[in-house]
């Protein structure tokens, strides 16, 4: 089953400190790097490390940081046929500032990202609907979101929306109309406004979603773990504790690795427990997309973690 990930191109410039600066502070960096990121590249990427057969339709800018992404893609063997070019625009960039304890802090200019708009998937619509999993975020454009959640109803493809980062003017009926919604803690406290702090207080804002219509809620939560809501209850996948080094695109990670799996096996559960084990075996590593393990480095982690 090929999945189609429709979504964001960013190159991720990586910054470790030891701690956030102040305002009006200037700390000395420990080590830097820049690499491709991106939600949306970043779960293409973990799903094809994976073995899936994936389709990207993204837009990279008209530079050199263009450029390098979608050469990376094609390195991974994604299906770069609507890897679009906007011209005379930069690549989306994401400044990342990484504590010593692995907690980051990111700002993000879309560049390129907004020219991938809902005309552009006119394109490609025949090959997403050859797809059996369409893979959306919220670093594009959100009425090129909506589009392509027409695209799944109309061709009867399940649909995964990630709403990061989340924004207060999602249109809710809208992502009911996808079968998967997986915030963490943070998002779906600002899309439901309702407050997140302890387990109980994260089902009942989950919860709202259920009762406007969504199907299936899975709310990530670090290392405490994910939760699976539907109308038929809650279900809970403990995570694997872990020294975590860098936790950016821990997230994706874990979106990446849920839609492979679920791509073959249609196993809601089986999928976020692979999934769990993904995102930690991650975070143990510094970098995003280059932390992300193909398919024989995670086979032998989880020989090791089953003992």
């Amino acid at each position: 089953m090929k999945i189609a990930v429709i979504g964001s191109t960013m190159m991720d410039v990586v910054s470790y400190v030891d701690k956030i600066p102040e305002a009006g502070e200037t700390r000395e960096s420990q080590d830097f790097h820049i690499a491709g990121g991106g939600k949306g590249a970043n779960q293409a990427i973990a799903a094809a490390k994976l073995g899936a057969n994936v389709l990207f339709v993204t837009a990279v800018g008209d530079d050199l940081f263009g450029r390098a992404c979608r050469k990376n893609y094609e390195k991974c063997g994604i299906d770069t046929r609507y890897v679009m070019t906007a011209k005379d625009m930069p690549n989306g960039v994401a400044s990342i500032f990484v504590e010593a304890s692995g907690q980051n802090r990111i700002v993000i200019t879309k560049g390129a990202n907004n020219a991938l708009t809902p005309e552009c998937l006119k394109d490609a619509e025949a090959a997403i609907a050859l797809c059996g999993l369409i893979v959306l975020q919220l670093e594009i454009p959100l009425e090129t979101i909506y589009a392509a959640i027409k695209i799944g109803r109309a061709h009867g493809i399940p649909v995964l929306l990630n709403p990061a980062p989340a924004v207060h003017n999602l249109d809710i009926a809208m992502a009911c109309q996808c079968d998967f919604f997986v915030p963490n803690e943070t998002e779906l406290s600002i899309l439901t406004d309702c407050p997140v702090g302890t387990e109980e207080e994260l089902c009942r804002a989950a919860n709202t979603l259920i009762e406007k219509g969504l199907k299936n809620v899975i709310v990530t939560m670090g290392a405490q773990g994910s939760l699976w809501l539907s109308t038929a209850g809650v279900q809970k996948v403990a995570a694997r504790h872990v020294k975590a080094v860098d936790s950016t695109g821990a997230g994706d990670s874990y979106i990446g690795c849920f839609a492979e799996t679920w791509s073959r096996t249609n196993n809601i559960l089986e999928s976020m427990q692979r999934a769990s084990l993904y995102a930690a075996m991650s975070v143990t590593r510094p970098g995003t997309q280059n932390s992300y393990a193909d398919q024989e480095e995670f086979a032998r982690y989880l020989v090791q973690n089953s003992k």
